[in-house]
């Protein structure tokens, strides 16, 4: 049996299960760089699809220019750090592209400024989905950003999934906190 495992045919054979157990594991939500490029033409320059959770974002900045990093976090004190999403959605709405402008000018403003993008997800879903889609809704702040002319040098996308929860509740009101993007 052992020698079974290393033949050619034995990897092709494991690749092909693996292949189909992913394959059951699909969404109607498109994770691929192409979904959210033509999704992105499809409104206008807004991303969307059909992920249901969020990201973070974090500023952190050198100690030479405190008075443009007290700009970004007086911008994320009064506006708000979060951008939330709807279920099954990294669509970025049209109710934070005042927020998300307020931020560019900011960090364009304090070039050595870093906003670290944390994506976030409800409780549903297994855990790759969740990592990919949290993934894709801090990607679509970013590339959000980016199109307001912040530096990619200042913006770093990463997602947590459902693991870092805001509210813990399990019910709709619960999970519509929990998708979202988060600033900071």
């Amino acid at each position: 049996m052992t020698r079974f495992h290393r033949t050619p045919l034995a990897r092709l054979l494991l690749a092909a299960v693996a292949a189909a157990a992913l394959a059951g594991c699909a969404s109607r939500v498109p994770l691929d760089e192409g979904a959210a490029a033509n999704a992105a033409n499809a409104n206008g320059g807004v991303l969307s699809g059909a992920a249901s959770n969020g990201g973070v974002a974090s500023v952190n900045s050198s100690s030479s220019n405190a008075g443009n990093t007290a700009g970004v976090e007086s911008v994320l004190a009064s506006q708000g750090r979060t951008v939330l999403f709807d279920l099954d959605s990294y669509t970025v709405s049209g109710q934070y592209t005042p927020l998300l402008q307020a931020v560019a000018r900011a960090l364009n403003a304090d070039k050595s400024a870093h906003l670290v993008l944390e994506g976030h997800t409800d409780e549903r879903g297994g855990t790759e989905y969740n990592l990919a889609l949290g993934q894709r809704r801090a990607d679509a702040v970013l590339q959000q950003l980016r199109l307001l002319g912040v530096s990619d040098a200042q913006l770093e996308a990463v997602s947590y999934g459902k693991e870092r929860p805001a509210d813990p509740g399990h019910d709709e009101a619960a999970w519509a906190k929990n998708r979202r993007v988060d600033m900071r």
